[in-house]
């Protein structure tokens, strides 16, 4: 006999489950914390409490054997670790506009070639995904389209097993019948959820969920949606120009430190091959202006850093960073302060990440550095040379991983190589990276590599 979906209610506080619903929690005495959820009870046919079946670990089909739906699209695949497993459940979020629906439309009609896929949209009309796909050229004959609000209706069509791959646009748009509160709530994300993956589980299909986020940046919802799912990816970006980022936050079938990178063209989200040569091609060879040698992931990636330093009009200076974590450039401007002879306390201090993208490695730490030096005193890298170094609070410069990587990355580009931290010579007596300028600490950096226009 069939499953049945059932209605509980479950407190936000303890997890205790209640049948009906409470002002306070039998368990645990909080007020207003019973949430209505959505459970799947079993049939009358069979009995609850039945033994486990166990399986032999080395009869188990092997994670590389997985089926996979390759997406046609490297940077997706390599993402993804070889495109969408059969039965996977993936959440793609990011900010209104980012370019989420087009993506999925593309990979969509991507995958259509060779299987049946089904975009279901709960918040645009039929109408208005033709005219995206008009605008895109999608239109294979295996690619459906459907509306709908209901997850019990969605949930039907999984279970019918005809697709092999159904995307959700967009998982706060849906709602449970079962569920009284409104599409968009904690309730029904949670329940609508757990019945889309329940049917997708059972027939093997490939489930691709979009979600929104908050404005911090942050999926909405509650933090059981990124448990429940298998894969979440975040599009990360400017909206209004730039590169688009494809991060995969979590990822039970690959790896999760790959990022694919992409530009919004007039044909939807196009790859793009060489990034380094696309942010470095309008860069101004100035004061306050130095190279990154960073990572996306396994990919090297070179970013200019940008600093501007002025004294300030006001009684306490302004800081602002566009790109990365102010709070790291306050530290390290604390501790050029301390480590070195700039005087900065008295000086706005400004710095951007050109071309949209974000840093959150260490790496940067030596960059931003020798940009606030050079916009400082007004003077310029003596090398034709990127950075990268983390920075620790004494100032010595840091070891950081794929060195050989970035280098290779700053050759390929026309530079002459890279200053760097040293490096401890490797066992078995073998040689360092060839164009490293080794400096110990950041002092040092800024007096070796600094030069008058």
């Amino acid at each position: 006999m069939a499953k049945k979906a059932v209605v509980r209610f479950e407190c936000a506080n303890c997890g205790a489950v209640a049948a009906t619903w409470s002002g306070r929690c039998h368990v645990c005495g909080e007020w207003n914390t019973l949430q209505e959820q959505l459970a799947i009870e079993q049939g009358a046919g069979q009995a609850a409490g039945k033994p486990l079946v166990a399986e032999r670990v080395d009869k188990l089909v092997k994670a590389d054997r997985l089926e996979r739906l390759a997406t046609a699209m490297n940077e997706v695949d390599t993402v993804l670790g070889g495109g969408f497993v059969a039965g996977s459940v993936n959440l793609i979020a990011g900010q209104p506009g980012i370019g989420k629906s087009t993506l999925l439309l593309q990979l969509a009609d991507a995958i259509a070639k060779h299987s049946p896929v089904l975009y279901i949209s709960g918040e645009e009309s039929a109408h208005q995904i033709g005219l995206r796909a008009q605008r895109l050229g999608v239109g294979n004959a295996r690619l459906e389209l459907a509306t709908s609000n209901s997850a019990d209706d969605i949930a039907a069509t999984i279970t019918t097993g005809r697709y092999k791959l159904v995307i959700v646009d967009s998982i706060q748009a849906v709602s449970a019948s079962m569920i009284s509160a409104a599409a968009g709530t904690i309730s029904q994300i949670t329940s609508s959820t757990r019945l889309l993956t329940s049917a997708a589980k059972q027939t093997h299909t490939a489930l691709v969920l979009v979600g929104h986020v908050t404005k911090e940046g942050y999926i909405a919802g509650p933090k059981v949606l990124e448990h429940v799912v298998d894969v979440v990816l975040q599009l990360e970006g400017d909206c209004y120009g730039g590169f688009k980022l494809l991060r995969g936050v979590k990822n039970r079938y690959g790896p999760t430190n790959e990022t694919g990178i992409f530009e919004m063209a007039d044909k939807g989200m196009e790859p793009v091959t060489n990034p380094s040569a696309a942010l470095l091609a309008e860069r101004q060879v100035t004061d306050g202006s130095v190279v990154l040698a960073t990572m996306e992931g396994t990919r090297p990636l070179l970013v200019e850093v940008q600093a501007l330093v002025n004294k300030t009009s006001y009684g306490y200076p302004k800081r602002a960073a566009s790109g990365i974590d102010l709070n790291r450039v306050n530290l390290l401007v604390a501790m050029l302060e301390r480590r070195t002879k700039l005087n900065l306390a008295d000086q706005d201090i400004y710095i951007n990440i050109v071309g949209g993208i974000r840093i959150t490695e260490p790496a940067a730490d030596l960059a931003i550095c020798m940009a606030i030096g050079s916009a400082s005193k007004g003077l310029q890298l003596k090398k034709n040379a990127v950075v990268f170094g983390e920075v620790g609070l004494s100032g010595e410069i840091r070891h950081v991983p794929f060195i050989d990587k970035r280098l290779s990355e700053a050759k390929k580009l026309g530079f002459d190589g890279a200053i760097g931290p040293v490096i401890n010579p490797p066992a078995g007596g073998g040689k360092k990276p060839a164009g490293l300028f080794s400096v110990a600490d950041v002092r040092s950096a800024l007096n070796q590599f600094l030069e008058k226009e």
